[in-house]
């Protein structure tokens, strides 16, 4: 009975991080969906650049005020030569994901970064020589065949949207892999990792951000409507984005890494049917199922990857990359080398 309650309980706790994880995400990018296209705020090196400055205030009232998690120290030289580098491609991703979004609808840009598995998996057999399994190159075809039916059959189609957008998913995958060398020996959870990083961000962005969209931010400003909530609207999504990479870390200790992967695949699939309730962008029959093959494809892939990973090595065979196994593995920027025991 004792036994019973406890499962019970650990389930609950599980379903509520999974929730609170999925209404961050899909909220983030439903509220800055609604500020390119409803706001008029067309400027994502702006919104991106208020995202990090509400991440750095967040991370270092959660540390340093709050105590929720305790300060990982980085020696001054390692901030400069590794974090200052990671934070120049997490930059470049999290922009290049509102550029896209500003383009396409969330749905086209959602199902594009499900592509991000098989761009790293690309990216570490040329660049970095990794060996892979047949099953891991069998586990992407369903989802490069989903991306290419989407993107064939979608019918708000923007060339500069989807560039920014597959790019983004080049950025997501270069970040993943460059942690495993640049942060070896660091330890990083979500909060500290924003608690480094966004600040470098916000640094990097500023002064682009300033060149390239001041003077339309400050057209807009005199322009617009409603100031004052709109305003509230834009910092809003900010505050969001950074209780974001906190569900994660609550996510991370109530979930197994199966779960993890499975509710990540279905936590697009509930992003792309709230945009569509409330923007209501067309999606044909065709695009629909190109979207649903590519999740599918995702969910194989993680499968592959887990059962792979509770495989026992034969000596002298190249080890195929494992699935991790804790969640704190699965962190894009988070841990040790992924070949370490």
């Amino acid at each position: 009975m004792e036994e019973s309650k406890v499962l019970d309980g650990k389930t609950l706790r599980t379903v509520l991080s999974i929730l609170q994880w999925w209404g961050f995400n899909v909220t983030v990018i439903i509220m800055n969906k609604w500020i390119f296209q409803n706001l008029d705020f067309k400027f994502p090196l702006t919104v991106s650049c208020i995202h990090f400055i509400c991440s750095s205030v967040g991370a270092y009232i959660a540390i340093k005020l709050l105590k929720i998690k305790p300060l990982i120290e980085v020696k001054s030289e390692d901030r400069w030569r590794r974090i200052f580098p990671m934070s120049f491609v997490f930059c470049i991703n999290i922009v290049l994901g509102n550029v896209s979004l500003r383009y396409i609808p969330v749905s086209f840009m959602q199902t594009i970064k499900s592509f991000t598995p098989a761009t790293t998996v690309i990216l570490q057999w040329l660049v970095w020589r990794k060996f892979f399994e047949w099953r891991i190159w069998a586990s992407l075809v369903p989802i490069v065949g989903g991306i290419l039916l989407t993107s064939i059959t979608e019918l708000s189609f923007n060339v500069f949207g989807f560039c920014a957008a597959l790019v983004g998913c080049l950025a997501t995958s270069t970040k993943t892999i460059l942690a495993e060398s640049l942060l070896h020996g660091y330890k990083f959870d979500s909060i500290n990792t924003v608690y480094y990083m966004a600040p470098f961000a916000t640094m990097i962005l500023a002064l682009p951000a300033i060149l390239l969209e001041g003077a339309g931010v400050v057209d807009w400003l005199y322009s617009h409507q409603s100031i004052c909530s709109s305003m509230i609207i834009i910092f809003s999504s900010g505050v969001l984005a950074f209780c974001l990479n906190f569900s994660i870390f609550y996510v991370i200790h109530s979930t197994t890494a199966v779960t993890f992967n499975v509710a990540g695949n279905l936590k697009v699939a509930v992003a792309v049917l709230v945009s569509w309730i409330i923007f209501r962008n067309p999606i044909s029959a065709l695009n629909a199922v190109g979207c649903a093959v590519t999740l599918s494809g995702c969910t194989f892939y993680g499968y592959v990857r887990h059962k792979l990973s509770q495989q026992p090595s034969i000596p002298g065979t190249p080890r195929t990359p494992r699935t991790p196994r804790s969640l704190m593995e699965l962190l894009p920027l988070v841990n040790d080398k992924q070949d370490k025991a």
